[in-house]
């Protein structure tokens, strides 16, 4: 019979598993090392097979382990392809389908018959493919059939149950499950053996290590840490433990357990701590200036500092300067993260609630409303925010509140105010690039108007458009 395509493959791949098998080998030897032509000799296709077929027995393919109970535990493992779970609503391992990793437990001298299982060749594993009879891999086993069927058979087994039925361990976990009616009568209970799910367990830890350590997050926590706008989402595992099983030899647990390095994640199973909303929502407000923003901590913090570092009558330097811009600076962050949360918290268009939000006044309503100018029936509001004359007219408003929170102990008037209004609309690294970035998606202009507003240049040129 004239081999499959595919068996050249399999062919292929299993003369390259073991070739490199033995070359690691050899190159730790002498080359006058008695022991190379015994290396050899094992090393040929057909004694290496047959070797590895009885090799095979002393390790177990499994999905639930018993082990990571505890390491002396000694009883069943199984191995469940999740597909064949029933599907549930709570987490578990019928959530990996088809894509999971299969470990393996008992000799740690035998985990490279494991490896050579796991030779691939057009994304199917080679036990995978003598689980299904695949006449490539079958032929590329052996060129007799016969033997073919023998090899097959053995390998397979690395995914069956143990001989002598299931079976539990004093150090294992056993519990009595209630599945009658009467709790008194010891009739009424199941014995059940948790096991430990040792393929779902690497796949929550390969998610929770690329939430923590992948390059995408870390550039999420880089812009959350500035208070930066990003596009990405941050991934964050508060009172996230790490049990470490094995000790110092991780492959004794299992194959899965020493790629770890004997890190398993465990969740934090905490009830939940409830806190009030960080966001508070501008209700029947005419301006957020008024009270949402006046009470966040840090900007109640950083007024008063200001304040009290103005009112000691600085010496007019570099370095008072510096620290004054500084301040300014925080409560600018503060405005941009208070733009972000109330347009995160609510869907667009949620100013157009006038019985809510009606008396908010409009240079406000575009500032932290913007995506409304992409709802239908909502032009004039898309032609005002695109006009771009009211990032101004909100630095008016901004400077107008903090001369009000200095007034009464300091001298502050319009010059003050020129100077706050002109520091929010230079700010590059926060309400500007908030503004750059949404002008991209709206298409605006990207010059921002900062000395005059619409309404002013109006009351210049004597009260007409």
């Amino acid at each position: 019979m004239p081999p499959y395509p595919r068996a050249m493959r399999w062919h292929d791949a299993i003369a390259i598993f073991i070739q490199e098998r033995l070359q690691a080998k050899l190159d730790k030897l002498e080359q006058d090392d008695s022991k190379r032509q015994e290396l050899l000799v094992q090393h040929q296709r057909a004694a290496w097979l047959e070797d590895a077929a009885r090799r095979v027995a002393q390790i177990q393919a499994v999905t639930h382990s018993l082990k990571p109970i505890h390491p002396d535990a000694r009883g069943t493992n199984l191995y469940v392809d999740p597909a064949s779970l029933p599907a549930l609503q709570e987490l578990g391992s019928h959530a990996l389908e088809q894509s999971f990793a299969g470990d393996v437990v008992g000799n740690a001298a035998a985990l490279d018959v494991h490896k050579f299982l796991k030779l691939e060749v057009d994304g199917t594993s080679l036990l995978a493919a003598l689980i299904a009879n695949d006449e490539g891999a079958l032929q590329a086993l052996h060129d007799d059939p016969e033997q073919a069927a023998g090899l097959r058979d053995a390998f397979v087994g690395l995914t069956q149950p143990r001989a002598g039925g299931p079976s539990s361990h004093t150090r294992a976990k056993q519990l009595y499950w209630l599945t009658g009616s009467d709790a008194c009568a010891d009739t009424g209970y199941e014995l059940l053996a948790p096991l430990f799910a040792t393929s779902l367990a690497h796949a929550v830890h390969a998610q929770v290590q690329e939430d923590r350590f992948g390059e995408a997050n870390k550039a999420a926590r880089q812009a959350r840490r500035e208070r930066k706008a990003h596009g990405g989402v941050f991934h964050d595992y508060p009172g996230l433990a790490v049990q470490k099983m094995g000790g110092t030899k991780p492959q004794n647990i299992s194959q899965l357990n020493s790629e770890r390095g004997g890190v398993n994640y465990l969740m934090a199973s905490l009830p939940p701590v409830w806190r009030s909303s960080d966001v508070r929502l501008p209700l029947h407000a005419s301006s957020v200036f008024d009270k949402l923003f006046v009470a966040r901590p840090e900007v109640r913090r950083t007024v008063r500092e200001l304040r009290a570092f103005l009112a000691s009558d600085p010496e007019p330097n570099l370095q008072t300067r510096e620290r004054r811009a500084s301040l300014i600076d925080a409560l600018i962050d503060e405005m941009v993260s208070l733009g972000g949360e109330v347009q995160q918290a609510l869907a667009a268009g949620w100013t157009r609630d006038a019985e809510r939000f009606g008396n908010l006044v409009r240079e406000e309503q575009l500032w932290l409303d913007p995506l409304r100018s992409e709802l239908n029936g909502e032009a004039e509001f898309a032609r005002d925010w695109l006009r771009m004359d009211w990032p101004a007219q909100v630095g008016r408003r901004f400077a107008n509140w903090l001369n009000s929170q200095l007034f009464g102990q300091l001298p502050v008037g319009d010059a003050e105010a020129r100077e706050w209004k002109k520091e929010l609309l230079t700010d590059e690294d926060g309400f500007v690039q908030q503004l750059r970035e949404l002008r991209k998606r709206l298409d605006a202009p990207a010059y921002i108007p900062i000395r005059k507003t619409h309404d002013e240049l109006v009351m210049q040129r004597g009260g007409t458009e």
